[in-house]
């Protein structure tokens, strides 16, 4: 039986996100077109605010991530608060591949549809964040700290940073 999600507005249990942001890290998945399936990666690099007076996740995406070419082709993703008996789930999720692995499949995660964005979100998560992507840039590594460029990118794999608009943030209902 599916676990009761209640909306909420996004700013409401931002200090939970935040926490698990930083351990174990959150689920960011995507849905390719035509078939491809979907994928979830795990990030430990969001920031969430109000940007052009709209509800905002920003994500960091590698190009060389297979997450990467899902967001461009659906221009949406979910960013997922892992439940507690998450971790290893997104620890397989931050060291292998979708181009390789079903991370779904290998993890037993759950994907299900979201409510706004085609992207699905995970079932039994903690919270569920639906963002439209409405912006995006990338890293200029020239206009990028020294200090940051050499601890976060030694090997020159510069992030494209997605600009999100929350359009739906839910929290499950036995927490509330």
């Amino acid at each position: 039986m599916p676990i009761e999600m209640r909306d909420i507005d996004f700013t409401k249990h931002l200090d939970l996100t935040l926490a698990k942001l930083d351990n174990p890290g959150l689920l960011l998945v995507a849905r390719g077109l035509g078939g491809r399936g979907q994928n979830a990666m795990a990030i430990g690099w969001a920031t969430f605010g109000i940007i052009w007076g709209l509800p905002i996740c920003v994500v960091l995406v590698r190009p060389s991530r297979y997450t990467y070419l899902l967001i461009e082709e659906c221009q949406d993703f979910t960013v997922n608060v892992p439940a507690p008996g998450m971790e290893e789930a997104v620890a397989f999720c931050g060291s292998n591949s979708g181009r390789e692995h079903d991370k779904f499949a290998a993890t037993g995660l759950v994907a299900i549809p979201s409510a706004k964005v085609s992207s699905p979100v995970v079932e039994g998560a903690l919270l569920q964040y639906e963002c439209q992507v409405v912006h995006f840039n990338d890293v200029v590594p020239p206009q990028l700290a020294a200090r940051v460029r050499a601890s976060s990118y030694p090997s020159g794999d510069f992030h494209r940073l997605y600009y999100g608009e929350i359009v739906a943030a839910r929290i499950r209902a036995d927490i509330v």
